[in-house]
């Protein structure tokens, strides 16, 4: 069969482009330590790389978002931990007012300090992160959650919400608390207070009420303690119940619990009894409460007895509030516990989506070397078969 001799070029030529092509494939995956350069090279590998690089991507998204979010518990913890601080300097000076030694100017310089640490409260009640958002205030972080109202008690103006970051594709995670779940409420372990009327006009004073049997049928029940006075017959009644004959000194139990009374009450004088949860849960409002007393002498039996009841009331009220700030500041420990744990397991889920992609599209230069060499050495081979073709033509014998 007669053979053209341009078709023994063309046929030449081809065979050397594709070795060429062949050669270079092989360089760019060299140089590049990709086996998979262009989609076209391995479209089922590729198409795998792209779905594994989007989840890689992800989750380093999730890597950032936990970084912020540790970042905003770090400062929460931090201003929890101040607060807790101030909330155990006044429960010291509360004790310290308590006695009846103390004068009348000696419990205005304890309430100067005190009033110290209430101003030092509510500036970490209204913290910001350092960009300028309320940490306390919810999703109203844009201006303070509380504010002095024109009688000077302090209110919550922000919402009841609590601010979350997505730091796993399962897991939305509070990165900060609102300010009535730190500062206006109590653990559900707070048990039970009493508290005296503020219409009371005798000497009566409370002890306790302590907790002496929680499976008391009437436990969790709130109680109030009315005394009726008859010439020198004192009594009182529970609920409006029967009357008792009242004996300064004698614990009265009640629902479970039992509290003792001093002193000596007047007509209609009351004591209630209730969960703490449904009395004072406001931090500020006990700040306050003992500050109108310690700033206000006591000059008759019934104010001293009040003072003291209102002192007694703001201890049990500051550990309330103390156990609460810890209750919290220790579910902000374990949100910053659990990052930790998140970040661990995202470690290894990064790890295995950069194994899975290294195995998709990442060079084996063992065997890229070694068939580049084999590319040249075809390449060489087309080179001298076109050479060598090129010289058998019959011009050369003339």
């Amino acid at each position: 069969m007669r053979i053209s001799t341009l078709t023994i070029f063309d046929q030449s030529m081809s065979s050397l482009n594709r070795q060429q092509s062949s050669l270079m494939q092989v360089s760019q995956q060299i140089a590049s330590g990709r086996r998979v350069v262009n989609p076209s090279d391995d479209p089922q590998a590729a198409s795998q790389a792209v779905q594994v690089s989007q989840s890689l991507a992800i989750n380093e998204q999730y890597a950032d978002a936990r970084i912020s979010a540790r970042n905003a518990l770090a400062q929460e913890e931090s201003v929890l931990d101040s607060v807790n601080d101030a909330i155990a300097s006044a429960r010291t000076l509360i004790v310290q007012a308590s006695s009846d030694t103390l004068s009348d100017a000696n419990r205005a310089s304890v309430a100067s300090e005190l009033r110290g640490i209430y101003e030092t409260v509510i500036g970490q009640a209204n913290a910001t992160d350092g960009n300028g958002r309320y940490l306390f205030g919810g999703y109203q972080d844009g201006s303070e959650p509380f504010v002095r109202d024109t009688d000077g008690s302090v209110s919550y103006v922000g919402d009841s919400n609590s601010r979350a970051v997505r730091v796993d594709a399962s897991r939305l995670m509070p990165v900060a608390d609102n300010g009535e779940v730190i500062f206006q409420s109590v653990s559900a372990g707070a048990g039970y207070m009493a508290v005296a009327a503020d219409s009371n006009q005798g000497s009566i004073t409370f002890n306790g009420p302590q907790v002496v049997n929680a499976n008391d049928p009437d436990y969790g029940n709130a109680f109030d303690i009315t005394f009726s006075v008859s010439g020198d017959d004192v009594s009182y009644s529970i609920n409006g119940g029967a009357a008792e004959v009242y004996e300064a000194g004698q614990p009265i139990r009640i629902g479970g619990l039992s509290v003792t009374l001093e002193g000596t009450p007047a007509d209609g004088d009351s004591i209630r009894m209730d969960k703490a949860e449904n009395l004072n849960t406001d931090l500020f409002a006990t700040f306050e409460k003992a500050l109108a007393v310690l700033e206000q002498p006591a000059s008759t039996d019934a104010e001293t007895a009040a003072r003291k009841n209102t002192l007694s009331n703001v201890l049990r009220e500051f550990d309330n509030s103390l156990d609460n700030v810890l209750t919290n500041r220790a579910s902000v420990g374990a949100r910053m516990n659990e990052l930790d744990v998140v970040d661990s397991v995202a470690g290894n889920r990064n790890l295995n989506y950069e194994q899975t992609l290294s195995g998709l599209v990442d060079l084996d230069y063992v065997s890229a070397i070694s068939e580049y060499s084999l590319r040249q050495i075809g390449l060489q081979a087309a080179q001298q078969a076109f050479i060598d073709i090129k010289g058998m033509t019959l011009f050369d014998r003339m």
